[in-house]
């Protein structure tokens, strides 16, 4: 299939879309919501925020195309289930990937780095089932540990940017896995 791969920058996203190719997709260009201010972290239950500014610079390494649309919409909707809501970020995840059907009408699939959010997982399903478009999430519900080792072997380099959990303990993340900016 044809794919638009949801390309925050960090790694889940990057290695989903890796994950794609290997299952013998074609990612045909990456997409990306974008804080409304360069480098502004939004508080948003669905996107990361952080990082978006490098996704550029990847689309450009891949020599594909990159789609953008500016978050401006909040987390109005928090329900688990999701119905159209106006004013929600979901909403702009509709917008953005309508802009990639019109660029791309041949696009077929979403391919998107949710591990085990719900939340997230069933509002990618939600616009994509409004747009015909297939989710394709490959890193769904995998151990995180199978999935970081795999990572490794594929040679992921990963960059520590943001903590965005309790109970991590850095030291042995970024001896094992990452490398920490200070």
């Amino acid at each position: 299939m044809k794919v638009v791969a949801l390309v925050s920058g960090g790694k889940d996203s990057i290695y989903s879309m890796m994950k794609c190719v290997s299952h013998g997709h074609e990612i045909i260009c990456l997409a990306t919501l974008q804080p409304p201010h360069a480098n502004e972290e939004v508080d948003s239950f669905m996107f990361q925020s952080i990082g978006t500014h490098v996704v550029e610079h990847i689309a450009a390494c891949m020599e594909l195309p990159w789609v953008t649309h500016t978050l401006q919409g909040t987390s109005v909707s928090t329900d688990m289930g999701y119905d159209t809501t106006e004013g929600d970020e979901v909403e702009d995840l509709l917008r953005l990937l309508e802009e990639v059907q019109r660029q791309f009408p041949d696009v077929q699939a979403v391919s998107s780095g949710a591990i085990f959010s719900n939340y997230q997982r069933t509002r990618v399903e939600h616009v994509c089932a409004r747009l015909n478009l297939t989710s394709l999430a490959y890193l769904w519900r995998r151990p995180q540990h199978e999935l970081m080792d795999e990572m490794l072997d594929r040679g992921v380099h990963a960059i520590l940017v943001k903590v965005a959990s309790m109970g991590i303990y850095i030291v042995t993340i970024c001896e094992r896995f990452l490398t920490f900016i200070c």
